[in-house]
């Protein structure tokens, strides 16, 4: 479940948009996926802890 719930996480984060209509170049993808991904990891582990440890939300 931690694991679809990442992966769900990194995928609502993507800029879709871009990615499939080609309105940026492939190297500015390789640019802001990296960037996106960094930036949610932060988010994925509070997921996980939260899930892991419920008692951390209160």
């Amino acid at each position: 479940m931690i694991i679809v719930m990442a992966i769900i996480w990194f995928v609502i984060t993507l800029p879709l948009p871009w990615v499939f209509t080609g309105d940026i170049g492939q190297d500015q993808a390789f640019t802001i996926l990296p960037i996106i991904g960094f930036i949610s990891i932060p988010f994925v582990v509070l997921g996980i802890a939260w899930t892991l440890k419920p008692e951390l939300t209160t």
